[in-house]
């Protein structure tokens, strides 16, 4: 069954979502970090999957304490993300409680000390970011989706198949936050392309019926936000699908 994992997007102290990525279109949410992963916790889910846009925008994490929070009232799995450059960085979030990290922008502009992060951290803690937003090119997005490389997915990916990485997270950028669905064809291509990979997809969802379609398709997990927050997407549903899970 596939793993279903809420997003918590943090900027500037403030719960938040941006529409395709764009800075000018963030909406946020009169929500506490913790009083959300509490109620996500109360339904069933497991995983957070927790966003430094401030740690994005400045190249290095900033909302440790965040991590601290969530970590010491509940018993919900981190995902951290955003701005994760060095090794003490990784090592400075899971001291403060973090169980996995994703990173995209490093993996682009110093794919060696990415694929040394595999080996030392483990591949069980470590996932690959990976994202674009137009899917003929597939040229990946960094730097807060606000760069674009002359790199291909397909050759990020097999450049770190090879060293080992188990888990990628790769957001069609052009469905994020537009409660259009997720580009189903996008994951098929990269589960066909690299059948071993654990893929997380992120992006899109409407509500139950898409992540349903995912599970299917044989995606590891899914990644959800903005459906959440404009209530298109019920906790109560999510539980059930975990329920049923357990049955």
């Amino acid at each position: 069954m596939i793993q279903v994992i809420p997003s918590i997007a943090i900027q500037k102290g403030r719960v938040v979502r941006m529409r395709k990525g764009d800075p000018s279109s963030v909406k946020a949410y009169d929500e506490n970090p913790l009083d959300l992963a509490k109620r996500f916790e109360d339904h069933g889910i497991e995983v957070v999957h927790l966003v430094d846009l401030d740690g994005a925008e400045r190249g290095s994490p900033v909302n440790y304490h965040i991590i601290e929070q969530i970590s010491a009232y509940t018993d919900l799995k981190i995902d951290f993300t955003g701005g994760i450059s060095t090794d003490g960085d990784i090592s400075k979030a899971y001291e403060a409680g973090a169980d996995y990290i994703t990173a995209s922008s490093i993996a682009v502009t110093n794919p060696e000390l990415f694929a040394s992060w595999i080996v030392s951290f483990g591949r069980e803690k470590i996932t690959l970011g990976a994202d674009v937003t137009d899917v003929k090119s597939m040229n990946l997005l960094f730097r807060g989706w606000l760069k674009k490389s002359e790199m291909t997915l397909f050759e990020h990916l097999e450049y770190f198949y090879s060293r080992g990485l188990k888990f990628v997270k790769s957001t069609d950028v052009s469905r994020d936050g537009v409660l259009e669905g997720p580009n189903f064809e996008f994951y098929q291509s990269i589960r066909d392309r690299f059948p071993e990979f654990s893929v997380l997809a992120s992006g899109g969802i409407r509500g139950i019926d898409d992540i349903k379609r995912l599970n299917e398709m044989g995606v590891f997990a899914v990644i959800f936000g903005k459906a959440y927050y404009e209530g298109v997407l019920k906790l109560k549903d999510v539980e059930q699908l975990l329920a049923n899970k357990e049955s």
